[in-house]
C-alpha cells in the first residue's frame, strides 16, 4: 500500500488525517479505553508506518499523538491479556516488538504529541519517536513491575539513553510516574504546553520542518539514528556517506541559489 492511500482506507484503532500538506496525524483512537494497545492495534501500526517507511516521500512529518484530553496511551489493554495463554502472549508481544521496530525505522521526523498519561507502552511509543511536546498535565512513567512484568517494547533501553541511568532505574523499579515539568528537566521531554495550544504548537513545529528540504532531513536523522550506536569515529565516516548522498540533489543547488538570490528555498525532494 503506498502511503497516501492510508487516508482512503479507514481503520479501527487508529485515526489517520493530514491537516495540511506533508504531515500525516496517527492518533490513536481507543478513548474510552484509555488509548490502550491491542492486539488489532499493533497490526494496525506496523500497516501504516510500513507504508511510510516504503513510500517516504508521501509524508515529510508524521505526529502520533492520543483521542481525548487524559491519555496518550496507558499501555497494553490488560483486559485483552486477561485468560491469555502463554502462547497467546508471546505471541502478542512479538507483534509488539514488531510494532516498535516500525515506528523507531520510520525514515521521516516523527514527533509525539503527548496528550495525556503515558504509561508503559504509552511511554515506549512517545520514547520511539524523535521528539516529545507534551500537555502540562501529563504524567510518564512505567508500571509493568507493578504486573509481574518488565517494560519490554524499549523502555530498558531508550529511557536510560534519554534521562541518564541512575534516574531510569529508580523510575523503572518503583514504577513511579513524573509529571510533564519534571519530564523536561530530566531532557525526556522537549517542550510543555498547556493542553489548549499544544496541537497548533506541534503544527507549527512541523511547518518549520517542512521548510527544510526534505532528503535532507531525512539524511540527517538517519545519521543521527545510526550514528548514535556506533563508535564516535564510526560515526563520522557515517555522516560522511549520509552527506554525500546529498551532493547530486536539486535542493542542494536550489538552497545555494536562494541564498544568493535573497529569497526563500523553493525545495522539491530532488
Amino acid at each position: 500500500m503506498l502511503a497516501l492511500d492510508l487516508l482512503k482506507n479507514p481503520l479501527e484503532t487508529l485515526a489517520l488525517s493530514s491537516p495540511f500538506e506533508g504531515l500525516l496525524v496517527v492518533r490513536l483512537n481507543r478513548p474510552a479505553a484509555g488509548n490502550s494497545l491491542t492486539t488489532l492495534m499493533g497490526q494496525e501500526i506496523i500497516q501504516v508506518f510500513g507504508a511510510i517507511e516504503a513510500d517516504p516521500a508521501a509524508f515529510r512529518c508524521i505526529v502520533l499523538t492520543g483521542s481525548g484530553d487524559r491519555i496518550f496511551c496507558a499501555g497494553a489493554d490488560l483486559k485483552e491479556r486477561n485468560g491469555m495463554t502463554n502462547e497467546q502472549f508471546d505471541t502478542q508481544h512479538y507483534l509488539f516488538e514488531r510494532m516498535m521496530r516500525a515506528i523507531t525505522d520510520c525514515p521521516v521526523p516523527l514527533i509525539a504529541c503527548v496528550n495525556g498519561a503515558a504509561i508503559a507502552g504509552g511511554l515506549e511509543l512517545a520514547l520511539a519517536c524523535d521528539f516529545i511536546l507534551t500537555a502540562d498535565h501529563a504524567r510518564f512513567g512505567f508500571s509493568e513491575v507493578m504486573r509481574g512484568i518488565m517494560p519490554g517494547g524499549g523502555g530498558t533501553q531508550q529511557l536510560p539513553r534519554t534521562i541518564g541511568i541512575r534516574k531510569a532505574k529508580e523510575l523503572v523499579f518503583t514504577g513511579e510516574y513524573i509529571g510533564a515539568d519534571e519530564a523536561k528537566t530530566l531532557g525526556l521531554v522537549n517542550q510543555v504546553y498547556p493542553l489548549a495550544s499544544l496541537e497548533a504548537s506541534t503544527q507549527a513545529l512541523v511547518r518549520r520542518i517542512l521548510a527544510n528540504a526534505p532528503i535532507a532531513v531525512r539524511q540527517a536523522k538517519k545519521a543521527i539514528h545510526f550514528g548514535m550506536q556506533m563508535d564516535l569515529r564510526t560515526g563520522l565516516f557515517f555522516e560522511v556517506e549520509a552527506y554525500s548522498r546529498l551532493i547530486g540533489t536539486e535542493d542542494r543547488m536550489e538552497g545555494i541559489r536562494a541564498f544568493n538570490e535573497k529569497r526563500e528555498p523553493r525545495f522539491t525532494g530532488r
